[in-house]
């Protein structure tokens, strides 16, 4: 079998390890659907602070329980215009917490009688925004090095035959 520069470029990728946030981020919308549960933990229901630090925790970073302490276990902070998926945003007094997902969206467990969703930042979102932490910064560096990989073109002279 004869690989190419492309071939091996693609191999290389796959074996490059997932940054943190992805992990926790994918955690977090495989779960939408599930209902809000106060003090949830499981998959049979989740509150906001217990989503974040099981998506979290599936990615191999442990988080404090409840979104004050989340906030609070990271020094460095993120402002509203810096935000990139998998940080943790923190909204009405530190009493709520979510994901971005994408820019202008986050993934949380709103409030009882709701589901886990992903949903817009609305004008009042960032009005009641507290501030935010990358529970990942390691991660986002494995990002940008996987983006840049993604972009090289692969080598067109390179060949292995197996």
């Amino acid at each position: 079998m004869t690989l190419t520069g492309a071939d091996i470029k693609k191999a290389q990728l796959k074996q490059m390890p997932k940054p943190a946030w992805q992990i926790a981020l994918k955690f977090a919308m495989s779960k939408r659907g599930t209902p809000y549960v106060w003090g949830g933990t499981s998959p049979s229901g989740y509150d906001c602070s217990g989503l974040m630090m099981k998506a979290y925790e599936k990615a191999g970073i442990e988080l404090p329980r409840v979104a004050r302490d989340q906030y609070q276990a990271f020094d460095k902070k993120i402002k509203w215009k810096n935000l990139q998926p998998g940080d943790l945003v923190f909204f009405s007094n530190l009493g709520h917490v979510g994901m971005i997902s994408k820019d202008g969206y986050m993934v949380h467990a709103p409030h009882s009688g709701d589901v886990v969703k992903e949903e817009k930042l609305s004008p009042w979102r960032r009005q009641a925004f507290v501030g935010a932490v990358r529970p990942d910064p390691k991660g986002v560096a494995q990002a940008k090095e996987l983006i840049e990989a993604k972009t090289e073109a692969a080598p067109a002279s390179m060949r292995a035959t197996l």
